[in-house]
């Protein structure tokens, strides 16, 4: 699988996430995952869901040397993230998801 040009997509999409998301980087190294739910943000106005998507944005541009893609689905209030090996980035990364996203929940990771 070829990993995406941009690290970072705010999209839907009509493939399966198993079909888009990287799981190794471009040296062959196992990528971890890591889902984050924010509860309840589509049934929020527009603008507000747009505000958090930017903050979401914001944080994982922090970690761009990590994460290899993002992707968040605004239909399951989900973020799924799939990061490069590197110790503790995963945590690292839901902090400042968190610091900026209070009601961010960490749910998953692998």
């Amino acid at each position: 699988m070829t990993l995406p040009r941009l690290s970072i997509q705010f999209h839907d999409a009509a493939e399966p996430l198993r079909d888009r998301a990287p799981s190794h980087d471009e040296d062959g190294n196992t990528l971890s995952d890591f889902m984050v739910l924010i509860p309840d943000l589509k049934r929020k106005p527009q603008n507000l869901i747009n505000s958090t998507i930017n903050e979401l944005h914001l944080a994982l541009a922090h970690f761009d040397h990590a994460v290899v893609f993002a992707e968040f689905n605004i239909r399951l209030n989900l973020l799924w993230v799939s990061v490069r090996p590197i110790q503790g980035v995963r945590f690292e990364i839901v902090g400042a998801i968190q610091e900026r996203v209070p009601e961010a929940k960490l749910v998953s990771h692998i």
